[in-house]
């Protein structure tokens, strides 16, 4: 089982990494995007709606790799 177990983790990290630089790709560009933006427009822009998405989808992903690591250790004993 183990050996299952492991290449998950492996993949929920990458998706942690990807969702964490996507997540800084899209702050960098709504913090340029904010510093043109008209002062009149309400509500959040599209790259800051895309930066909430993909740091909630890293904790998603963070806390999926502590359970299968918490698996992982539970079958080890």
């Amino acid at each position: 089982m183990s050996y299952i177990l492991v290449p998950v983790i492996v993949v929920l990290v990458i998706m942690v990494i990807v969702s964490l630089v996507r997540g800084i790709v899209a702050f960098l560009n709504s913090t340029r995007e904010d510093l043109h933006r008209d002062p009149s427009a309400t509500g959040p822009s599209a790259n800051q709606l895309l930066q909430n998405r993909m740091m909630f989808n890293r904790i998603k992903y963070q806390a999926a790799a502590v359970l299968v690591c918490a698996l992982l250790l539970a079958m080890a004993r």
